[in-house]
């Protein structure tokens, strides 16, 4: 079974003409790559991979709004195939009350948070302290975007992988994912990772920067994390089949040179790998 644990379904309201897609652009973005409703999603996402899960994205400072609903009556079309993540802005004073909301009502069964398209601090305890107590008592996963991005305003330093540590410290019960291994800070999420059992990472949209890619694999392995690591596309930034081709593709980097190698099994791993499971996720 493949599972894709990180995908979104982006419409063109939700991103023709507002501020994240300036950013993007302006980043070095494409335009129609960003772009995936749901048609799309299940004609080309669906097609190459079982299980998808899609991502609700509650981030108003950063132009961006891909409503919980949206999410989830993708899911109720498709319970067997389709894991919807809602999406709430910690700013609003009813953040945890929409959780809920999210998860008792529309049915999703996770939680996507990001502090530089958020503007939150993850350990800022007045206003996101509530939205992981709720989380933990519903006992849902949250999958963080922990790392940079293109967008002007996000502060970085709110996005460093650490931070996550006294999360986990604090919510011991909590499972928890970060996103593009943390990157540029791979190094972070790794030992993270290895040292809280109930975090893992994903490797979605990292294989086209290859040699990044290559050295936080060589790194894992020498941390012996790999079995903590998930997969994902970022689906429409990127597809499975490029995602699982650029991944063999930077093996390339220790073949014959004297380097470290990273055997195919590594990866063949992490692509059958059943991210579901680990995270307490049910179908259907």
């Amino acid at each position: 079974m493949l599972i894709d644990l990180h995908t979104h379904v982006n419409a063109p309201e939700h991103l023709i003409g507002t501020k994240f897609m300036e950013d993007c652009i302006r980043g070095g973005g494409r335009y129609e790559g960003m772009i995936a409703d749901r048609e799309r999603h299940f004609t080309e996402e669906m097609a190459q991979v079982d299980v998808a899960c899609i991502m609700a994205l509650d981030a108003p400072a950063s132009g961006l709004v891909v409503p919980n609903e949206y999410c989830a009556a993708y899911q109720r079309d498709y319970p067997d195939r389709i894991v919807g993540f809602a999406s709430v802005d910690p700013n609003r004073a009813d953040a945890a009350d929409g959780l809920k909301h999210a998860i008792t009502e529309l049915g999703l069964k996770g939680l996507k948070l990001g502090p530089i398209y958020q503007h939150f601090h993850p350990l800022d305890e007045k206003k996101a302290y509530p939205v992981y107590e709720m989380a933990q008592q519903l006992g849902i996963p949250i999958l963080w975007h922990m790392g940079t991005s293109f967008v002007e305003k996000g502060p970085l330093e709110y996005t460093r992988p650490i931070h996550i540590d006294r999360v986990a410290l604090d919510f011991p019960n909590l499972k928890q994912v970060i996103a593009h291994l943390g990157h540029p800070w791979e190094a972070e999420t790794i030992v993270l990772i290895r040292k809280q059992p109930n975090v893992w990472a994903d490797i979605s949209a990292l294989y086209y920067r290859p040699w990044q890619f290559y050295n936080s694999m060589v790194l894992a392995m020498e941390y012996k994390v790999t079995h903590k690591l998930f997969f994902g596309t970022d689906f429409p930034v990127t597809t499975p089949q490029q995602t699982i081709a650029g991944c063999m593709a930077v093996r390339r980097f220790g073949e014959g040179t004297g380097l470290p190698e990273i055997p195919a099994s590594v990866f063949e791993d992490i692509i059958h790998r059943n991210p579901l499971e680990a995270l307490g996720i049910r179908l259907g």
